[in-house]
């Protein structure tokens, strides 16, 4: 069965050549500023990551995981990311289910951002939150494949913010995500005919890969001094 979602999953990738840099970059866009200032009921990005911080009593390694747990419950939950908050009404160009876990897993690693001393206003902390999307796996293959130029580090403390790569790092992240939910929905399909079981692997998947992710922020957005933008 894995391996049946694994093909469909890179034959359809390709779908995402539907969106132009500009449009992907766009898309990215709009689910960066819903995770990164929130939207109706559904705390931002520096909020959600000050009241954890608060919690865990100024505790940044604390604060963090306690930042990736809820996020792995949320993505984990059935339903959820196409119902929270009006998100499935929002005019963003990818199914309503791939745009909400992009929403929630942008969330959790633009907190890991803000509590790591990141601006979450610099566009080059924004690039590397979206890349960080891809996941270890999918960095270092496009690292190796010369698809990426450097690592989500790398772009945020970079001299300087680049929009070409900011559109690069668009268009592979809407490929990556489209790639998964047509993987996760081939698995669902092949275990439908047992009853639960298919709400247990759309949502064991969803919380598997946001608990990578945010395995893979923690790891990546050290702690840096911040470089101002030169104009």
């Amino acid at each position: 069965m894995a391996g049946v979602a694994r093909f469909v999953a890179s034959s359809l990738a390709p779908a995402a050549q539907r969106f132009a840099p500009q449009a992907a970059a766009g898309i990215l866009r709009q689910v960066l500023e819903i995770a990164i200032d929130g939207y109706q009921r559904f705390p931002g990005a520096e909020k959600i990551a000050e009241t954890k911080l608060a919690r865990s009593d100024d505790d940044v390694a604390v604060a963090i995981e306690a930042v990736i747990d809820q996020h792995i419950r949320l993505a984990g939950v059935q339903g959820f990311v196409t119902s929270i908050g009006g998100l499935v009404t929002l005019p963003v160009a990818l199914p309503a289910n791939l745009t909400g876990l992009a929403i929630v897993q942008a969330r959790m690693v633009a907190a890991i951002a803000h509590l790591r001393g990141y601006d979450l206003g610099d566009p080059r902390v924004r690039t590397a939150v979206i890349t960080c999307l891809l996941g270890e796996d999918g960095v270092t293959d496009r690292l190796k494949k010369s698809n990426l130029p450097t690592s989500p580090l790398g772009i945020a403390t970079a001299p300087v913010f680049d929009p070409e790569l900011d559109r690069l790092v668009a268009g592979e992240v809407v490929g990556e995500l489209i790639a998964r939910v047509s993987g996760k929905r081939m698995a669902i399909t092949v275990t439908r005919r047992v009853p639960l079981l298919g709400g247990v692997v759309g949502g064991g998947v969803d919380g598997w890969s946001t608990y990578r992710i945010g395995q893979y922020a923690d790891k990546s957005l050290v702690r840096r001094i911040r470089r101002p933008i030169e104009p």
